[in-house]
């Protein structure tokens, strides 16, 4: 993990990413560098290649591992799997590890936020000397406003001042630190980068994946909500720098909430070039990467390893690499079909590099995607169903006889999980003869699994991350390389849900715009179906009157919370939604799984620990050491309860 030894010494992003703007010829392109210094941002190529290395370092987060992990594991949506080390299972807070200062996975944006940070001040402070176009320095504020959302959202207060004043570019080698209060961090930084930025970015973007007006309102209004219920405080959780939870301005939480749903709802209104896609399908259909729903994205690419920013035959080969999805990828490859290995590791989206580090919990695949069969979200979210490709590996075997010693065929099914409950599933002993421990249906040629008997060790993939390559040519291809595509950030579909808690938290909604509204929009392109992912065939289907007749008269938090968790499962959301909401104790507090061995189906209810102060992570113990001042100084930087 890139260290930054003391938030004072960063100069600028460390390592200068290349941004790939897209697929195409139009590509940002930069040198390297290790350091940027005062004289770089002197000229028009220094601050443009400034503006270059921010959507660079979107790269260190986004796909990477461990930031990942921070934001999925010990919520409602992931639990710790059979191969989870100690990165893993000490984010899960369920008595199998803890949360210290020590931890990998909660450092992340401490360690790639600052100098970005710097980096963007650097940008705006010489940008009118060299002649830049305020549109193009706005894309530095909106990146500096990001990080510092990122970071008071996973820290609480951070420093504005990196030795040089408050958000000014830093070159000194002072060693202390002074950590701003919440409520200063959002006022005087956060919101207004975001609205300098809305007033002068452009409409559509000047490169594809580049920020506009639009994604900065997403920020704004989404920095404007997770601000109201700080200052609302439902649960009393604790804040740190302690400060009161009052805004210096002198508004309460009633008037962010208005905000954030009015810009949300102009946002809606007056879409530029975004929109929602037909099919939720379509969102994570990896040929359709970079689509009009995507604002954000971390970017890379198959066609060159200096544009992706990693290796293009193995990973992980630095810390650029898109690899999240290994981590909620379980070992199909262990899978066998009367001793033979039907199913091949593939560069394929169901499909990649298994690393069984985190599991989904039966409570996610019985309770939030319960209807499974209306709603096209679950068929769209997870792999499912696990085919014969040992062709593809040169195996010429016509078939193999697979469950109940039924032939099957490359492309046929060799595993599915079930949509619901049977008890006509047989299981065996251990892990027999499918060598996962999977059962049978009389009749079935493929082995089986339900909903309510995944384990750690055996469960649904995560097909709306997974690998995609075009250069298989007609084998497996590169499965062992970090992904060539761009990680999602922040999509266009967020605004309705924005809106959508707002409204529930006591905005005045507009005509046709009340939080059942807005809800039922997502919930309408739910039910439109095109394709079957599950059954791998084509399905033309409209159950969208069907999902919305389903849809309570009353909207409340918990309910646009379980929405959230089926529109954007698995993509790093969660822990930030529930902690905003200070809904973490409630909604994750317990989880169903089975054991960590094949062959273990009978679900065990796990309970978790979260107190009061995990609603803040630590500060890393990496930035403590690099810090000049007492043990008495240091201890009161760091966050209560670490």
């Amino acid at each position: 993990m890139k260290k930054l030894k003391t938030r004072l010494i960063v100069t600028g992003i460390l390592s200068v990413a290349l941004f790939l703007a897209s697929c195409t010829k139009e590509i940002l392109e930069e040198e390297p560098r290790s350091v940027f210094t005062p004289d770089f941002f002197s000229t028009e190529l220094g601050v443009q290649g400034g503006i270059t290395a921010l959507y660079g370092h979107l790269r260190f987060l986004y796909g990477a591992w461990n930031f990942y992990n921070s934001t999925e594991t010990g919520t409602d949506e992931y639990t710790w799997a059979q191969s989870a080390d100690g990165n893993f299972k000490d984010m899960d807070l369920s008595g199998v590890g803890s949360i210290t200062s020590q931890n990998a996975p909660s450092a992340g944006p401490w360690f790639s936020c600052f100098g970005a940070i710097n980096t963007a001040s650097g940008i705006i402070e010489n940008a009118e000397a060299v002649g830049i176009n305020e549109s193009l320095v706005s894309e530095a504020r909106f990146f500096r406003a990001f990080d510092y959302f990122l970071l008071v959202q996973t820290y609480g207060g951070v420093p504005l001042d990196l030795g040089a004043g408050e958000l000014k570019f830093n070159t000194s080698t002072n060693r202390s630190s002074v950590r701003n209060t919440v409520p200063e961090v959002y006022t005087k930084a956060i919101f207004p980068d975001l609205l300098t930025a809305i007033e002068n970015l452009p409409e559509t973007p000047r490169l594809p994946g580049t920020v506009t007006k639009n994604v900065a309102r997403l920020y704004l209004s989404k920095a404007y909500l997770t601000y109201a219920w700080w200052l609302q405080n439902p649960n009393g959780i604790p804040t740190y720098p302690e400060a009161p939870r009052t805004d210096p301005d002198g508004r309460d939480a009633s008037y962010y909430f208005q905000q954030a749903y009015d810009i949300a709802a102009s946002a809606i209104d007056n879409p530029g070039p975004y929109t929602l896609l037909e099919h939720f399908y379509d969102v994570h259909w990896a040929p359709n990467d970079r689509h009009a729903e995507m604002l954000l994205y971390a970017d890379h690419t198959e066609e060159s390893a200096i544009y992706n920013g990693a290796d293009l035959g193995w990973g992980i080969s630095g810390a650029e690499d898109n690899a999240s999805v290994w981590m909620v990828t379980w070992n199909y490859t262990n899978i066998r079909s009367s001793g033979a290995s039907t199913v091949q590791r593939e560069a394929a989206q169901t499909y990649g590099r298994p690393w069984t580090r985190m599991a989904p919990t039966i409570n996610v695949l019985e309770e939030t995607f319960e209807e499974k069969d209306l709603d096209s979200r679950y068929d769209g979210t997870f792999a499912t169903t696990y085919r014969g490709n040992w062709d593809k590996a040169g195996d010429d075997t016509p078939s193999y006889p697979n469950a109940n010693d039924l032939p099957v065929e490359p492309g046929d099914a060799i595993l599915s999980f079930l949509d619901e409950n049977n008890p006509a599933v047989v299981y065996p002993d251990g892990a027999g003869e499918s060598n996962v421990g999977a059962g049978v249906l009389p009749g079935r040629a493929d082995f089986v699994i339900e909903p309510g008997a995944v384990s750690r060790i055996v469960y649904p993939g995560l097909w709306k991350l997974g690998t995609y390559r075009t250069d298989n040519d007609g084998g497996l291809g590169s499965p062992n390389a970090g992904l060539t595509r761009p990680f999602p950030i922040a999509k266009f579909s967020e605004f309705y849900f924005i809106a959508a808690e707002a409204a529930v938290k006591g905005a005045a909604t507009q005509s046709g715009k009340s939080a059942r509204d807005l809800m039922n929009v997502i919930r309408s392109r739910a039910g439109k179906w095109r394709f079957d992912n599950g059954e791998q065939e084509e399905r033309i289907e409209d159950n969208s009157d069907a999902l919305v007749a389903q849809t309570p008269a009353t909207i409340d938090i918990n309910f646009i919370l379980a929405e959230r968790s089926r529109e954007y499962f698995g993509e790093g959301y969660r822990w930030y939604d529930l902690v905003r909401t200070q809904k973490w104790e409630e909604l994750a507090g317990s989880y169903r799984i089975a054991g960590p061995n094949y062959g273990e189906h009978t679900p065990q209810t796990v309970e978790r620990t979260i107190e009061p102060y995990h609603y803040l992570r630590p500060i890393p113990q990496g930035q403590l050491d690099s810090m000049e001042g007492s043990d008495e100084v240091k201890s009161t930087y760091q966050n209560p309860g670490y």
